[in-house]
């Protein structure tokens, strides 16, 4: 793993190349800094690309202070990705359509943000299931950063149905009135509305399953070991394809939850590789090497 920095030991970094990295808090969890490496070298570009952990009353200060470093850009992790896009100076358009910024890039000074997790994510589900967002049933569960940016990108997508389900409900249904034009059509899903709010109830979350395709998990319950599946094997069905955003452990107790009931499964590392290689090609404007990239994550968490 990378030596983390802090806004304190930022000063100590002295890049040889471009200097990129990965901001959250916490951080050690990422495995960002493994890819990008990979990438760099793949390439023989000469850059750098560190970890920097940014307690959330440091971030405006601490993004300040990248920008004069200078870095020439760098990624967002949990939990920055919303107040991080009202820091920079300029959002591009895929940022200002998912309401996040998980990539930013230091434009002579001008900091620009741009948000790569929903087409990441959409070119995931293609790579894991075989299939397109645009043609499913979608339960999301958590209206965090990646939660909204992935439920966004499934309305831009016009995906058939989207499920919403958040521990906090006014904060869900406040996203769901945003997305309610995109599912204001006449496309006919018998009497079930397109678009819902569902509260965080396993009874009632275990009905809409039944009509649902895809399942994602977009909430950091499974980060630690001791946490408990997000939901129980008892709840999913085999028909549901179940992707957890989370990468680290490889096999969440979601996933294993999904195996159990005879679901497919996948982890959050496609959606870490295909967003990485869109953050790469807005960095270098050169294609992502996809291959190094892959190898040096799969290396990372032993597949």
């Amino acid at each position: 793993m990378s030596k983390i920095f802090t806004p304190e030991s930022l000063g100590e970094l002295h890049a040889d190349g471009k200097l990129f990295g990965v901001i959250g808090f916490p951080v050690q969890h990422s495995l960002s800094p493994i890819m990008h490496a990979a990438a760099f070298e793949k390439l023989g570009l000469k850059a750098q690309y560190v970890p920097v952990e940014i307690p959330p009353e440091k971030l405006r200060e601490t993004v300040a202070l990248m920008a004069k470093k200078p870095f020439a850009g760098w990624n967002c992790t949990l939990p920055h990705k919303i107040e991080l896009a009202k820091l920079v100076d300029e959002l591009a358009e895929s940022a200002q359509k998912l309401g996040g910024v998980n990539t930013v890039l230091n434009d002579n000074g001008r900091l620009v943000g741009f948000n790569t997790d929903g087409e990441g994510w959409v070119r995931a589900i293609r790579e894991e299931f075989s299939l397109d967002v645009r043609d499913l049933r979608i339960l999301i569960l958590g209206a965090g950063g990646a939660g909204q940016a992935l439920a966004k990108q499934a309305a831009l997508e016009r995906c058939e149905k989207l499920v919403l389900v958040n521990r906090t409900e006014e904060k869900v249904r406040e996203l769901a009135s945003s997305l309610a034009p995109y599912f204001d059509t006449q496309k006919l899903m018998g009497a079930d509305a397109r678009l819902k709010v569902v509260p965080w109830d396993e009874t009632l979350i275990a009905k809409e399953l039944d009509q649902i395709d895809l399942l994602v998990n977009a909430t950091s319950i499974g980060l630690k070991a001791s946490d408990a599946a997000v939901l129980p094997a008892r709840i999913l069905q085999p028909h549901l394809c179940v992707y957890d955003t989370i990468y680290r452990p490889a096999k969440t107790r979601l996933l294993a939850a999904a195996e159990e009931a005879g679901a497919r499964g996948a982890n959050g590392l496609s959606m870490l590789l295909h967003q990485g290689a869109l953050s790469f090609e807005i960095w270098t404007g050169q294609s992502a090497p996809l291959m190094a990239m892959r190898q040096a994550l799969k290396k990372a968490v032993n597949i």
